[in-house]
């Protein structure tokens, strides 16, 4: 999308045509030049391991001697998906995949800002993009995954202060349900006839193409004005309703305002099946109901992915207060969901 503006970029990561780095995945980043020139920018292409500090250096080296400057750095790097183990405690996951987790989702975003910063500094206003997932500090299930998550966002906020005299912002991004290949293979389907994956996950209706973060970050990009936004999280559909862009299919997801939706259902049927909580010596065998009962709910819904979140949301609800005053606990949702 940031071809499709006319831009320059360079695709950067391990997996090439025949050597691909991602078990069992096909693409590749000559695939995606392909895919920038095609758009109408000009699309280039190098493969890097962005652990190895080296690599990251050789390819700021041809950047700055092909093009002399850098205005756009999106770190977009993971490689986690085969290392998370979901649905286990953190006192159970395999604490070699998740310290390999956190190399390859933070410290790579380390070492490419490194030795990229210096030859964006050497030229104008500039732009940094940290994806995540999320823009908001809720539990995200698993701890290491959690960690990275959460960490590039605080990148971003980080960077965003020390380079603000200088220019550059900091922002970090997030999409809602993505329709990745993987995905898409996932619910068997394609990007052509994606929206029969609705019928096995009904969420899957509200999900959105990598292209719909792609305009974003390019919104992102051309605005003059983007350094108000720096240090901050931003999502997809937040940003779709300011810039007015859309998807390539012309619609425009809203993720955030579907899970607000569906949260607020289960909390409103989850309440009812709880009624008030106890207080005193009691909480501890009373969080435990919450647990159970939440999860009971989400799962009937398909959210069973927020039930570590949503406890804790109604155990500050009923065994704090917090959600007494009329509104607060909407704000509560509001506050942890976005």
């Amino acid at each position: 999308m940031l071809g499709e503006s006319g831009a320059t970029v360079y695709c950067s990561g391990r997996s090439v045509r025949g050597a691909t780095a991602m078990n069992g995945r096909p693409e590749a980043i000559e695939e995606t030049a392909e895919m920038v020139t095609a758009r109408g920018g000009v699309g280039l292409w190098e493969q890097a391991d962005h652990t190895d500090e080296r690599q990251v250096r050789r390819l700021v080296d041809r950047i700055r001697g092909q093009q002399g400057r850098l205005d756009i750095l999106v770190n977009d790097i993971w490689g986690g998906d085969e290392l998370t183990e979901w649905g286990r405690p953190f006192w159970k996951l395999s604490q070699e995949q998740g310290l390999k987790m956190l190399e390859r989702g933070i410290h790579t975003h380390l070492i490419t800002s490194r030795w990229a910063v210096p030859l964006m500094l050497e030229g104008g206003p500039g732009l940094i993009v940290e994806v995540t997932d999320g823009s908001r500090y809720y539990y995200r299930g698993n701890l290491f995954y959690d960690l990275v998550k959460t960490t590039v966002i605080r990148l971003a906020y980080a960077m965003a202060i020390e380079l603000r005299e200088h220019g550059i912002s900091a922002v970090a991004v997030t999409p809602g349900f993505l329709r990745s290949e993987m995905m898409l293979q996932h619910m068997g389907v394609d990007e052509e006839n994606w929206r029969e994956g609705a019928a096995r996950d009904p969420h899957f209706a509200f999900s959105e193409s990598p292209f719909f973060i792609g305009r974003a970050i390019a919104a992102l990009a051309a605005d003059p004005q983007v350094q108000s936004r720096t240090g901050r999280p931003w999502s997809t559909w937040e940003l779709a309703r300011e810039y007015g862009f859309r998807d390539l299919d012309g619609s425009r997801p809203d993720w955030g305002g579907h899970l607000r939706s569906a949260i607020g259902e289960a909390l409103a049927r989850t309440a009812g099946r709880l009624g008030e909580g106890p207080k005193g010596e009691e909480q501890t065998s009373a969080m435990e109901r919450v647990r159970q009962v939440v999860a009971a709910e989400l799962k009937e819904r398909g959210l069973h992915f927020l039930t570590p979140s949503i406890s804790e949301v109604w155990y500050r609800k009923l065994l704090r207060g917090d959600g007494d005053r009329p509104g607060a606990f909407d704000e509560l949702i509001e506050k942890t969901f976005g």
